[in-house]
C-alpha cells in the first residue's frame, strides 16, 4: 500500500468530547503550574528569612574586651566583676536586658540577668564618666559600698555610646558601644587560683567568652585585670 493510501486511511478524532478532554488538559496544566508557582514563590521567601536569620545568628554577638575584679576588704575574695563588652564586627543591635550572664567557679554556677528597678532612677544603670568601682557617686550600679547590686543580677555602666542607644529601661548597643557589665559574685567562691569559666549570651548571636584563674594573692580591696 502506498504512504498516500495508508495517511487518507486515517481519521483524526474531532467532536464535544475531544474538545472537553483538550479543555480539562488546559485546566490540569494551569492549576498545576499556579501550585508551582505559589509553592516557589514561598519557598522563596521562606530561603530568604531563614538566611537573614542564620545571617545574623552567625555574624551578631558580644566579644570580651577585658574582665575585672575588685577584692574583698580583707584581701581574701572577690566581691565583684566587671565584664567589658562590645558588639562583634558585623553584628546587630543587642539588647541587654535580654542578655544572660552565666558564670561558674567549678562547683557552683550562677545566671544573671540585667535588673531594673522602679522609680524615676534605675540603681543599676549608669552612664557618668568616672571609675568603674567608684564608690562615691551616689546610688547607682557602681555603689559598692553596700547592697546595691543583686545576687542574680548585673549593672550596666555605659563607656560609649555615640548614637545614645543605651538608654536605662532600653539597654541596646550596636556597632562601636562600649558598656561594662558589673555583677556581684553572690554564692561563687573566687579565692586564690581558682579557675572561672563562663559567657555573656546575648538573645541571638554568638556569646561572649569568659576563661581565667584568679590571681595567687589579693591586695585588701584591690583591682586585677582577670582576662
Amino acid at each position: 500500500m502506498k504512504i498516500t493510501e495508508f495517511m487518507k486511511s486515517k481519521k483524526g478524532a474531532s467532536g464535544i468530547g475531544t474538545l472537553i478532554v483538550f479543555i480539562a488538559m488546559v485546566l490540569v496544566a494551569a492549576v498545576a503550574a499556579s501550585v508551582l508557582i505559589n509553592t516557589s514563590g514561598y519557598l522563596q521567601q521562606k530561603a530568604s528569612t531563614t538566611g537573614k536569620e542564620s545571617t545574623d545568628q552567625v555574624a551578631s554577638g558580644l566579644q570580651v574586651l577585658q574582665v575585672t575584679g575588685k577584692a574583698n576588704a580583707v584581701g581574701t575574695d572577690i566581691d565583684y566583676v566587671t565584664v567589658l563588652v562590645t558588639p562583634n564586627a558585623g553584628s546587630g543591635a543587642i539588647d541587654l536586658s535580654q542578655v544572660t550572664l552565666m558564670i561558674t567557679d567549678g562547683a557552683t554556677k550562677v545566671v544573671k540577668k540585667y535588673t531594673v528597678t522602679t522609680g524615676a532612677d534605675n540603681d543599676y544603670y549608669d552612664k557618668d564618666a568616672g571609675s568603674l568601682f567608684n564608690t562615691a557617686i551616689g546610688t547607682s550600679a557602681w555603689n559598692i559600698t553596700g547592697t546595691m547590686l543583686p545576687a542574680t543580677g548585673f549593672g550596666i555602666k555605659v563607656i560609649q555610646d555615640e548614637d545614645l542607644s543605651c538608654l536605662e529601661d532600653t539597654p541596646v548597643i550596636n556597632k562601636g558601644d562600649l558598656v561594662a557589665i558589673t555583677m556581684v559574685k553572690g554564692a561563687l567562691v573566687l579565692d586564690e587560683r581558682t579557675p572561672v569559666s563562663g559567657e555573656i549570651q546575648p538573645e541571638f548571636g554568638a556569646p561572649g567568652i569568659m576563661a581565667f584563674t584568679t590571681p595567687s594573692t589579693y591586695d585588701a580591696n584591690g583591682i586585677m585585670e582577670l582576662q
